[in-house]
């Protein structure tokens, strides 16, 4: 029976559990849907679909070294879907489906369109844990619902991996040629602007880049990765994080790669490769909170009683933000950074996250939009975890009466102001005192060419302790 192997954010060959299922079982072909209508519908960022493209094209080489065939369809939106998988499976007599899982409501409704209307002609689509190392509802609090606080959904974590740790699968074997020959992945789309070549040269795509970059890290950098991750300047994180999001590489094969470099330990031994395994734990809390709690996926707050926040509408004030000009450091570069890069520091993402949601009180799916079609390694169940606990309105977030003072974490995580003095050069010339709050340095004048504060902060922090405290008061 041959097998169709339906790549989506799973683009590899080597610990692929679809793939390996596929080639398993008989004859794979590849298909990979082409719909540049529903990724503009979840925001993803041109970059994104860029470094997927980019990602696609190494792929299709992968795929011919096992001949297996990659055909490219257009579904413009993931209702096409159905009918285009259906179609190709009688085009080439494809009897079995073969796709890893993914989550979210739009993803988790397309796929059950997709099965049903396979069945309906007798083929069968089967799914695979592939993303994650443990299918959600397999992890399950005493009282039978999804953990809502990550200390206790990690401690479950480690007492699964000691009794099951997840191992990658052997390579693939190359398959008899079936003489089909495959498609031209496409190098653009004209609904997403193709970013520019230094931003490109920063993400290079393929397995074998992806995998240099994890053992690099690993390596050189993981023993340290406790100590050096909150300061932007510094070289201290991984930046793995769109090679996870495209399924370039798997979190088994980030988790393996951390216990050769840890005695094959991962909640002991050196505390830069714990602290790292638990954020690859954080990836895994949020796509399980994705599938127990699917409004989060649908522009809702995990807590409910937050839907009556009082959030201020200001465009102004939010397209300042945007670009980097808040008058606020630590927030300007940050912001410009993600501009220029498709990407940003963890550290940061959190700060420009809580400036937005409590100094500024400007609804987080403002950010969270913006963040999306910008990142490079955009990941909903990740980036909307992300913005609701900056936002207070999340699983496990942070207490609304603890709000980062941007001049403080700046001063704290960029002391000598490398990291503001490369993205804001019209700072540059200030002392390090100063740089971090030039607005108090500045004066009545401010600084030539960098814009005054737009908030002060301390006013604004009652003001969002206010917002959130007449929440509580408030009856339901």
């Amino acid at each position: 029976m041959r097998q169709l192997m339906w790549f989506r954010t799973d683009l590899r060959v080597l610990d692929n559990s679809a793939l390996n299922a596929a080639l398993t079982a008989g004859p794979t072909l590849a298909l990979y849907l082409v719909s540049p209508g529903q990724w503009l519908a979840h925001d993803d960022a041109p970059s994104k679909v860029d470094f997927w493209l980019r990602n696609l094209v190494e792929l299709s080489h992968a795929l011919r070294q096992l001949n297996v065939p990659l055909l490219i369809r257009h579904a413009d939106t993931w209702a096409e879907a159905p009918q285009v998988v259906r179609d190709l499976c009688h085009e080439f007599d494809i009897g079995l489906v073969q796709v890893n899982e993914e989550y979210g409501f739009n993803e988790t409704r397309r796929d059950q369109h997709v099965r049903e209307r396979l069945a309906q002609d007798g083929i069968h689509l089967h799914s695979h844990l592939d993303q994650l190392f443990f299918r959600p509802g397999s992890l399950l609090t005493q009282s039978g619902g999804y953990f809502q606080v990550y200390s206790q959904f990690r401690k479950q974590c480690y007492q699964r991996l000691h009794t099951a740790m997840p191992s990658c699968l052997p390579p693939p074997r190359a398959q008899a040629d079936l003489g089909i020959p495959s498609d031209t992945p496409p190098i653009e789309l004209e609904a997403f602007p193709t970013p520019p070549s230094s931003l490109r040269q920063l993400w290079p795509a393929g397995e074998q880049a992806a995998r240099e970059r994890l053992d690099t890290f690993t390596l050189e950098e993981l023993w340290c990765y406790e100590k050096r991750r909150d300061f932007p300047a510094q070289p201290g994180t991984s930046q793995l994080s769109p090679y996870l999001a495209a399924g370039v590489l798997s979190p088994r094969q980030c988790l393996h790669a951390a216990l050769r470099n840890n005695q094959g330990e991962f909640d002991s031994g050196d505390p830069g490769a714990v602290c790292w395994i638990n954020e690859l734990l954080w990836r895994e809390f949020y796509k399980h909170i994705l599938v127990g709690f699917p409004r989060v996926s649908q522009h809702r707050p995990f807590r409910r009683e937050t839907e009556r926040l009082a959030w201020r509408h200001e465009p102004e004030e939010l397209h300042a933000w945007q670009q980097g000009r808040t008058g606020i450091p630590i927030v300007d570069a940050a912001m410009r950074q993600l501009l220029a890069t498709g990407w940003m520091h963890n550290r940061l993402r959190m700060v420009v996250a809580m400036f937005l949601t409590k100094n500024l009180l400007i609804d987080w799916r403002e950010g969270e939009r913006w963040f999306m079609r910008h990142l490079i390694d955009g990941d909903l169940a990740a980036n909307n975890g992300g913005w609701q606990w900056s936002a207070s309105t999340g699983t496990d977030a942070v207490p609304y009466f603890r709000l980062f003072n941007p001049v403080s974490q700046s001063r704290r995580f960029d002391p000598d102001g490398r990291f503001l003095r490369r993205w804001l050069p019209e700072l540059a010339h200030l002392e390090n005192g100063d740089i971090h709050n030039p607005g108090a340095f500045a004066g009545l004048f401010g600084v030539p060419g960098y814009p005054a504060p737009l908030v002060d902060l301390s006013a604004s922090r009652e003001r969002a302790l206010a917002a959130f405290r007449n929440l509580a008061d408030r009856v339901p």
